[in-house]
């Protein structure tokens, strides 16, 4: 009996998705599909290491000075190699254990992984037909299980302590960074490290990827805070916007309409919808508002063990969303020099429609 049970079930999944796409082999190096299939977090440098997955057998290219720090991980065998030695013969010894040394094999790829070490296996290999995870390792990490959406869900109600905390903090000559800070300490007093933050004032929150900074916080300002933190594995993810003191001429007539669009998102997502028709219901609303050339992003992205994951909600993707799909719902309007608002939620798709995860109101924080 194998003490991995996970590893066990999520590679015979894989292995349903290779019979039914008629792949013979997928490759994955030290990436979050490393993570998600074997629960492995080996150290990632330029010596090849990878897991590789065939209808029959599943083993890793392991360098020798790592596999005692891997093998607490998991069960599955390790072809290893020394740095005296070079990988080739190792990987040659995997790849015959794992039935893969005929012609013209179909091989999925991780397409997170090394270039040199992508290349390398392809060499060894006999003119294989290859291409990248979206209708295997991909496809089987954007449904998620009722573990996943627990371990998403208590990183969202840290999220959602932190960011009331930050707008609570908000006053006179406090600075982007100051609060950042501050976040980053709520999180870690509850057990969660800093994945990512963006507070904005005024009109950085134009920018939607601002980097916060010393900007310091004057009365009548906008604040826009991006923030998501990781806890137990798993991200959260979330947008909200206020004022600190009175709102600008403008400001509340776009957030209403960030608002609705919100609200059309969320109520177009259920199981079988398009990608893109959740986007278009929230760009029409910013667009027959009149903002639509300042919505200048896609409307979400997947979250699970990485923040921007698959499914990617763009007016480009005919993706068919289905039931445990988690992803973002993320209009904005970015009025140059004055403020930017965007409001974020990450949604899990039931059987009737989209959950958030996120217990934080949406309602504009009026501070100060």
């Amino acid at each position: 009996m194998t003490d991995f049970p996970l590893a066990v079930a999520r590679i015979a999944a894989l292995r349903d998705r290779m019979e039914q796409t008629g792949t013979d082999l997928v490759a994955v190096g030290p990436s979050s599909h490393m993570a998600y299939l074997a629960g492995v977090h080996p150290h990632g440098d330029e010596r090849p290491v990878m897991l590789l997955v065939s209808k029959s057998y599943a083993g890793f290219l392991m360098p020798a000075l790592n596999s005692a720090a891997a093998r607490k991980d998991t069960d599955l065998p390790f072809h290893c190699w020394r740095d005296d030695q070079g990988p080739d013969a190792a990987l040659a010894e995997l790849l015959e254990a794992c039935g893969a040394t005929g012609a013209n094999l179909s091989v999925v790829l991780d397409e997170t992984m090394r270039t040199d070490f992508s290349l390398r296996l392809l060499d060894a290999m006999d003119s294989p037909r290859r291409r990248f995870t979206e209708d295997t390792v991909a496809l089987l990490r954007a449904s998620k299980d009722e573990a996943e959406f627990k371990a998403i869900k208590d990183a969202h109600l840290v999220n959602d302590t932190a960011v009331k905390a930050a707008f609570a903090a908000l006053k006179e000559g406090v600075t982007e960074a100051e609060i950042v800070e501050l976040i980053k300490f709520e999180y870690a007093a509850l057990g969660a490290t800093l994945e990512f933050c963006s507070v904005c004032f005024g009109a950085s929150g134009a920018f939607p990827h601002h980097t916060s900074g010393a900007s310091k916080l004057e009365r009548d300002t906008a604040v826009l805070i991006d923030t998501g933190c990781r806890l137990n594995g798993y991200p959260s993810d979330m947008t909200r916007c206020g004022y600190f003191g009175k709102p600008e001429e403008g400001y509340e007539e776009v957030f209403a309409v960030v608002e609705r669009a919100v609200q059309a998102a969320i109520a177009a997502a259920k199981p079988g919808v398009r990608a893109c028709d959740i986007d278009k219901a929230a760009r029409d609303v910013i667009t027959d508002a009149g903002y639509g050339d300042r919505f200048l992003h896609r409307t979400g992205h997947g979250l699970g063990i990485d923040i921007h994951e698959p499914p990617y909600i763009a007016a480009n993707s005919d993706v068919v969303l289905a039931q445990g799909n988690v992803f973002s719902i993320e209009p904005g309007i970015y009025l140059d020099g004055k403020f930017g608002i965007r409001l974020e939620e990450i949604v899990i798709l039931r059987q009737d429609g989209a959950e958030t995860f996120s217990e934080m109101p949406r309602d504009m924080v009026r501070v100060g």
